[in-house]
């Protein structure tokens, strides 16, 4: 913005202070002409106004109401060109400029006004330049800050600089927060609070706040339609329109660098849900493989197995605090055994889950210490280990009571990671027979040789058994449904069942052999398969 002191050091004695006064450091919005007694409504305030003084030719009266009102539209300066209608400053005129604080300037007989005008534009466009080459330079210096390891850190860094002040970046979800300077960190327990109140009032749009009498900007950065964090802004100096380009630049930098890590997240979700599924379908030593691979600590050698069944509708695990709520508050029912004091911090760090099925199944190492994970309680504001989700739909948060009260689960015995697998569908078949906000303790009765007779099975290759021995068995033995629904001939059903019983040398029919070879090939379809 020009001041008026710039213009009259562009213009030099074409536009002079009365009396040999100092130009005063006002900032000016343009340059206006007008003859009108009441020129206001063609005013937005901090303009210099021009004028031959025909408002200020009559009375001192009439003189001091126009100047009163000038001064109280905001007008930075009155400047009066002298020839055309006067020759000299009216004493009245100088009188009222005075007690209304309204400077007051002289174009000398023979100047046009257009000078003024030409003067002012031209230094506005210079200094559109520059703000442009500025603004330039920081875009720069922001898209090479953006290809940094520390990419978050480096772009607050190159716009608290660029604006004289600071920079502070607030996830949503309550954590850490990064901010240059590192003086800075001081005012973040502040900054939380407003953040809080702007994510419970779910505001998407920028907000300004007073934080110990300066001004601070909030910038809410969006992945998609979903609030994921805050940009808060203290300037050093007023925010020119080159500034909010750049501070909407680093939105658009923030937002790609959550969507980048949020990418880096879902793939090692995907990679780690294979390790959880690997050693869960009886393949450990390819699961142990894997985990290193990935460059995960060594799985453990003593496991436990937890099912959640989530509401209806689930399509993906709420975040791992949450998910760790949710199981640490499931109740046990009386006489089913002792709850695992350890299980909501197992939860909160176990890498190794999936959802299939309609099933949340999660591979806990049995020696988790209850006091691993602090757990803050649900709904805590951003800043505790963990606080509700910004992206949460409304009513109950992940974790509270409410939400507890909808998922059921079931949690196996402590079992070498070899035999985890044939935990499974019984720790399955619990969870699915569970109250809603129960927790049971799956005692693991499936029989241990359940893993070596469905690897079997699958290993036949003339024919499906697999499908075969679960028509058979959901149909308790029973040939004509049994052949019915796989589209055989009874006859070539018998034959397959026959051969199924010499190869895993069991009676299909002993009740033992059945419940659990029934449980483990209910699970490799899924739940559903057996309803």
């Amino acid at each position: 913005m020009i001041s008026l002191a710039q213009l009259c050091g562009q213009v030099g004695t074409d536009l002079q202070p009365f009396g040999g006064t100092r130009v005063p450091r006002r900032q000016l919005t343009g340059v206006h002409i007008s003859e009108l007694p009441d020129p206001l409504p063609y005013l937005e305030g901090g303009e210099l106004l021009l004028s031959t003084g025909i408002p200020v030719a009559g009375s001192a009266e009439a003189t001091a109401g126009y100047v009163r009102r000038l001064a109280a539209g905001g007008v930075a300066a009155l400047g009066l060109g002298l020839g055309a209608g006067l020759d000299t400053v009216p004493p009245a005129l100088a009188e009222a400029c005075a007690d209304a604080d309204l400077a007051l300037l002289v174009v000398p007989d023979g100047v046009p006004f257009r000078n003024i005008s030409r003067a002012y534009w031209d230094l506005v466009a210079r200094t559109g330049q520059a703000d442009l080459a500025a603004s330039l330079g920081t875009q720069t210096a922001l898209a090479r800050a953006a290809t940094r390891p520390d990419a978050r850190a480096s772009v607050l860094k190159a716009l608290a600089q660029a604006l004289g002040g600071w920079a502070a970046y607030l996830p949503a979800d309550g954590g850490k927060v990064t901010c240059w300077p590192q003086s800075a960190s001081a005012l973040v327990p502040r900054l939380r609070e407003e953040t809080s109140r702007l994510n419970t009032a779910a505001t998407h749009s920028a907000a300004t706040f007073q934080l110990h009498g300066a001004d601070v900007v909030e910038h809410p950065i969006l992945l998609g339609r979903r609030l994921v964090g805050f940009l808060a802004i203290g300037a050093g100096r007023k925010l020119t329109r080159a500034d909010r380009q750049v501070i909407l630049t680093v939105c658009v930098l923030l937002s790609l660098r959550e969507q980048q890590e949020q990418h880096a997240a879902d793939t090692e979700a995907v990679l780690d849900a294979a390790v959880a599924k690997l050693v869960l379908r009886a393949h450990p030593v390819a699961a142990r493989t894997l985990a290193a691979e990935l460059g995960r600590a060594p799985l453990a050698e003593q496991v436990r197995v937890l099912v959640l069944r989530p509401p209806a509708g689930t399509e993906a695990l709420p975040a791992a605090a949450d998910l760790a709520r949710i199981a640490a508050g499931l109740s046990v029912p009386p006489g089913t055994g002792t709850p695992w004091p350890a299980l909501g911090p197992a939860v909160a760090r176990a890498r190794f889950r999936y959802l299939d099925s309609g099933l949340a199944c999660l591979l806990l190492p049995a020696d988790a210490r209850s006091d691993a994970v602090p757990l803050a309680p649900a709904g805590a504001a951003p800043g505790a280990a963990s606080g509700p989700r910004a992206d949460a739909p409304a009513g109950a948060a992940p974790g509270t009571a409410a939400d507890v009260a909808e998922w059921a689960g079931a949690l196996s015995e402590a079992v070498p990671l070899d035999r985890a697998a044939d935990q499974l569908a019984a720790t399955c078949a619990a969870a699915g027979a569970a109250a809603p906000g129960t927790l049971a303790m799956s005692a693991g009765l499936l029989d241990p040789r359940v893993s070596q007779w469905v690897a079997a099975l699958q290993a036949y290759d003339r024919a499906d058994l697999v499908g075969t021995v679960r028509a058979y068995l959901r149909h308790r033995g029973q040939w004509e449904p049994a052949s019915r629904e796989l589209g055989v001939h009874r006859n070539s059903l018998r034959h397959r069942i026959g051969v199924a019983g010499r190869l895993l040398d069991a009676d299909l029919d002993d009740p033992d052999v059945a419940a659990s070879l029934w449980l483990a090939l209910r699970s490799l379809s899924g739940p559903a398969a057996g309803s």
